[in-house]
């Protein structure tokens, strides 16, 4: 059977770019190799969450006496905080296999090559081959965790993000190399369930593609919650002869540091997956690892997109959503099923979000990035400490951190820290997207008492005019 568009890869771009095409009148199959949503919901946003909250939940439990709430002899159950984990994944990739139903998507199971223009053969687990025939192609293959020659993993005492999520026990101590999303979090979760935690961090300052004082105030609430940080450290190779493994980490000033501990995570980032699905053979460009895009998500060869964390867009599974809709919406134009052509990224306004607790959430220009840009800015922060609703919830580390453009009052960026600022970032995206400036915000009325209220007082605080602090 011939399809309209073949999309290879079921993750957060490729199975969006499939309902959408499927939208939009067009026949259309979905390549998949192993299970429905790919990485994100299986691996990697979703059941992170799911272990995240259960070591929130064990922590609320350990501090209950400070809501007024006597809980004693609280124990937490390692291999059922898993469990769970995999439940929630498992009815997520369920909740896709609804959705390619519903929107009438045939599913392959099986690894796709693009074997020529409009043609991909896919090879079953059983090691069958078949050629699947379609117009378009959208490449949706995401990343892995990256591997370093000096950290290779054995899947069981160096890991990567995957392995991390399914130990068979908990380890009694931890080291985490690399402190960006993933490796804060981890670290947020196994430090509380009780594992001793070491994050080695080869950069300055931890998430350090935050704004600074994001950095200084996670690291300040980490230290404060007992995991060891190790900045501008670098780790020179491992040792897994013994029980556990070794670690030697050379610092700064050249001194020579071995850490020992049952695990070490690896999390130096993803690396995309772009070997082997028939790129070089078809003339698809590729450039840094990644697949070079124009800005409808085009490669080089005509009738064939990629989207997500295999083109150089952010890795984020928002980003390859919305990249996977507007491949699919480019097909429809280039067809005439659709009357306009989408709206190209604006990779300047992409939220990034870290669900460590305290939580991150950030958009735009951080300071330092405002400043290189040439900008005279204005710079307001709202600590949560003087929050009322951040006080009644016990939650009061953090605070809102706003930056405008001194001349126009432009929004150049917004840098949260704190409980529940994931859920607060979208006011800012939004924002932003509409050009708001500073007086919007300030004259836009915010719900008392919330939390979303300190992006209003940090925008006051900017001008001068805070009640609050």
């Amino acid at each position: 059977m011939a399809y309209d568009v073949i999309v290879l890869g079921s993750g957060p771009g490729g199975y969006p770019a499939a309902i959408r095409a499927s939208q939009l009148g067009f026949k259309v199959a979905i390549i998949e190799k192993e299970s429905l949503g790919g990485v994100c919901l299986n691996w990697g946003c979703i059941p992170t969450k799911a272990l995240i909250k259960s070591a929130q939940v064990y922590d609320y439990m350990k501090h209950s006496a400070s809501y007024g709430i006597n809980a004693t002899g609280v124990q937490h159950d390692f291999g059922a905080v898993v469990k769970r984990s995999r439940g929630v994944a498992d009815k997520m990739s369920k909740g896709v296999q609804f959705l390619m139903k519903k929107n009438k998507i045939d599913v392959i199971m099986g690894y796709g090559k693009i074997k020529a223009k409009g043609q991909i053969e896919v090879t079953a687990a059983d090691g069958s081959k078949q050629v699947v025939e379609g117009k378009h192609i959208v490449i949706a293959t995401g990343g892995r965790s990256r591997a370093l020659p000096n950290l290779p993993q054995d899947g069981k005492k160096v890991i990567g993000y995957r392995e991390a999520m399914v130990l068979p026990e908990q380890p009694k101590s931890l080291i985490v190399v690399g402190s960006g999303a993933i490796g804060v979090e981890f670290a947020y979760v196994y430090n509380s369930m009780g594992t001793k935690v070491t994050i080695v961090e080869f950069m300055p300052r931890i998430v350090p593609v935050e704004d600074e004082d994001i950095s200084k105030e996670l690291e300040k609430q980490y230290k404060k919650q007992g995991i060891d940080i190790m900045t501008n450290a670098s780790v020179e190779s491992v040792d897994t002869t013994g029980a556990g493994v070794k670690a030697t980490v050379k610092k700064q000033d050249g001194s020579i540091v071995v850490l020992e501990a049952d695990v070490l995570l690896s999390a130096v980032g993803v690396v995309a997956n772009i070997e082997n699905i028939g790129l070089e053979e078809n003339g698809i460009k590729t450039e840094k690892g990644k697949v070079i895009v124009d800005k409808f998500q085009q490669t080089s060869v005509p009738g064939i997109y990629a989207i997500g964390d295999c083109s150089p867009g952010q890795a984020l599974a928002h980003v390859a959503a919305k990249e996977g809709i507007n491949a699919a919406e480019h097909i429809a134009y280039t067809e005439k099923k659709f009357h306009h052509l989408p709206e190209a990224m604006d990779y300047n306004n992409i939220p990034g979000c870290t669900y460590c607790i305290p939580e991150i959430a950030s958009v735009g220009y951080t300071e330092k990035a405002a400043k290189e840009a040439g900008y005279e800015i204005k710079v307001g922060k709202f600590p949560f400490m003087a929050s009322g609703k951040a006080s009644a919830a016990g939650a009061t580390e953090g605070f809102v951190k706003v930056i405008y453009d001194a001349k126009y009052g432009e929004f150049l960026g917004c840098h949260m820290i704190g409980t529940n600022v994931t859920e607060m970032i979208a006011e800012a995206v939004v924002a932003r997207k509409l050009e708001t400036t500073a007086h919007e915000i300030l004259n836009a009325v915010h719900p008392h008492p919330t939390m979303s209220e300190g992006l209003k007082e940090a925008t006051a605080a900017a001008y001068g005019e805070a009640i609050d602090i």
